[in-house]
């Protein structure tokens, strides 16, 4: 599985065509924007990323900017279906169940990868165990999955794409080629007792890492871009098994109380970035435009409070290695997620 999901990913992101704004319908709208927020990006930690993104739309637009902060995954997804909140930065998996309730949600942009195009536009999905046990999850010299079984295991929810969807896809994928999980199904992975000894749910990747970290789990499912403003690379090649990051010293909420503490790589897939997308019976074609406009110009992408230079120290959402920037992106792209429940 995990294999097909890469070749996929590489097949959509080289050979796909992307259209303009040509699907957007026309729509009547207010004086104000609501964007709504995953618990992910809703902590205090990152209010100053949340403001900038409302600079820069505010100013172009002409809008007043609220944001709708969540605890929950289905909240945020919820929201910009019914038309609660106009514009929502969602995963692509949050995404296509907010269009699956209403065809009127589409996306507006994702950020690049280093490129600055949509060709590398990935972040990765872990799959991580405290520092000390990683040899419990090798086979040989290199690691496996093969041990996750009757563990104590932490997703994000089973709305989240990197912590939910792709790991429980991948792990589906792996297992059901065994005869004894040759009927295993997602499903399977969320109630403890079937395949996990117990499942737990961290509401977002920074709990489903706490829940590691703080023994609640033996291995958790979270992302790379979720959890890099509290932890620093340690050693190993990044985003690869084997590699190891520690909890910084100074991190923010949930990780303060717990500096030092180290986890390892075990598993990791590619995972397609995260859209902005919007409501377009509560967003005017006019404004759908100017959001594109503003969103995927030079001035934004050359901003350090949205894509934020490696040597500040400005907490945000999106870093600048190289190129990166927002690119416009049309619903067929999500394909591939959607294709792992298929």
């Amino acid at each position: 599985m995990k294999k097909a999901l890469l070749s996929i990913i590489a097949f959509v992101l080289i050979t796909t065509v992307f259209a303009g704004c040509s699907s957007f319908t026309s729509s009547t709208e207010d004086d104000t924007l609501t964007i709504v927020w995953y618990p992910n990006e809703s902590g205090e930690e990152l209010k100053g990323a949340r403001e900038e993104i409302e600079k820069v739309i505010a100013e172009k637009t002409g809008k007043k900017i609220e944001h709708k902060l969540t605890t929950d995954y289905v909240i945020a997804i919820e929201a910009i279906a019914t038309g609660n909140a106009d514009l929502a930065f969602l995963g692509a998996q949050g995404y296509i169940e907010a269009h699956k309730k209403n065809d009127k949600v589409l996306p507006l942009v994702v950020s690049s990868g280093t490129s600055g195009t949509l060709e590398d536009a990935v972040y990765y999905s872990w799959l991580n165990v405290k520092k000390g046990n990683e040899d419990k999850y090798k086979s040989g010299d290199k690691f496996s999955i093969d041990n996750i079984v009757d563990k104590r295991f932490s997703f994000v929810s089973n709305s989240s794409t990197s912590g939910f969807k792709v790991p429980s896809a991948g792990i589906v994928g792996y297992f059901s080629k065994k005869d004894q999980w040759k009927d295993l199904t997602q499903e399977d992975l969320i109630e403890g007792g079937k395949f996990f000894d117990e499942v737990l749910f961290g509401g977002s990747h920074q709990g489903s890492a706490v829940n590691l970290l703080t023994g609640k789990a033996d291995v958790a499912a979270f992302c790379d871009v979720c959890v890099g403003n509290y932890v620093e690379h340690e050693s190993g090649t990044p985003n690869r098994p084997g590699a190891i990051y520690k909890v910084k010293n100074d991190a923010a909420e949930p990780f303060n109380t717990l500096p030092g503490e180290e986890f390892v790589l075990i598993s990791v897939t590619p995972v397609l970035n995260a859209p902005f997308v919007v409501n377009t019976e509560t967003v005017s074609v006019e404004t759908v435009n100017a959001l594109v406009e503003v969103m995927t110009s030079d001035e934004v992408a050359n901003n350090p409070n949205i894509f934020v230079p490696k040597e500040s120290e400005f907490t945000g959402l999106w870093s600048k290695k190289a190129d990166e920037r927002f690119v416009k992106v049309t619903d067929d792209w999500f394909n591939p997620i959607r294709e792992l429940s298929n």
